[in-house]
């Protein structure tokens, strides 16, 4: 499995790094694929949970943000999130009166979550790239520094597990048991410190860098555990089997949508 985790990490990061480098439409349709396919994995998911989020109607929602966050005026975005919002409540007070489903409250809000989860916080990687400077720098350094934390979590937490001198602490017993208290930690500490490492390399100053590694290593993981409640709940282990030793597509994206809305807000304080 390890082999398995290396061989596609060192295969397809320096491909996204490279995209992320040329911008444009080399990095949006490759990435929007990897969206949709983590949004209908989703919709999956909510539907093992025994809940409905159509595809026929969050796909259409989140695409037009994407799109909208790629090329278009940023000032136009809060007021599609609210037409889109006002969409999904239409279609859920539409499927209440129609009869079609017993559980149209946890639909609605599944959809709403979905709405906001791959609508709004997924368009931070279109956002990011559009930066007026800097920007594939920034993007490349929050991809790095989440691939570098979570890389860094796994390798600790699988030394000390071990170690039995050094003992072994789960971090959250059921929604991931092979996370640690000790591979967390470590994850922090290598994340951070490589993050500013590579943050100068990219002519990133040392505290934008050193606050970036520091909330990507801490709160990535919060994402990823949250999507980790939602495949207990649907009994499943991935999102997905898109990438072998890693899962679907979600399974990939969890942390990162997360990472890059923290490395844009960032990004606008310290540009």
């Amino acid at each position: 499995m390890f082999l398995q985790r290396a061989l596609i990490s060192f295969t397809l990061g320096p491909l996204a790094l490279y995209l992320i480098y040329l911008g444009g439409l080399f990095y949006f349709i490759p990435l929007v694929i990897i969206l949709l396919l983590a949004t209908l994995e989703y919709a999956q998911l909510i539907k093992n949970i025994g809940w409905s989020v159509p595809a026929f109607v969050l796909v259409p929602v989140v695409v037009v943000q994407w799109a909208l966050a790629q090329w278009s005026n940023q000032a136009l975005f809060a007021p599609l999130l609210l037409i889109s919002l006002f969409i999904v409540a239409v279609y859920a007070l539409w499927q209440f009166e129609g009869g079609t489903s017993q559980s149209v409250p946890a639909n609605w809000f599944a959809l709403m979550a979905g709405l906001i989860l791959f609508g709004w916080v997924c368009s931070h990687f279109f956002r990011l790239r559009a930066l007026p400077e800097m920007a594939w720098q920034w993007t490349m350094l929050a991809m790095l520094s989440t691939w570098i934390a979570d890389s860094g979590a796994y390798l600790v937490g699988r030394f000390v597990a071990g170690k039995v001198v050094l003992g072994k602490h789960a971090l959250t017993p059921r929604l991931s048991p092979n996370k640690t208290v000790e591979g967390f930690l470590g994850g922090v500490v290598l994340g951070t410190l490589f993050t500013v490492l590579i943050g100068s390399l990219l002519k990133i100053e040392f505290l934008p860098a050193l606050l970036l590694g520091l909330l990507v290593s801490t709160l990535g993981t919060v994402g990823d555990l949250g999507i980790s409640l939602l495949k207990r709940e649907a009994g499943v282990k991935d999102s997905g089997n898109l990438f072998p030793g890693h899962g679907g597509a979600l399974d990939r994206i969890d942390s990162l949508m997360w990472t890059v809305a923290i490395a844009y807000y960032l990004a606008q304080v310290f540009l």
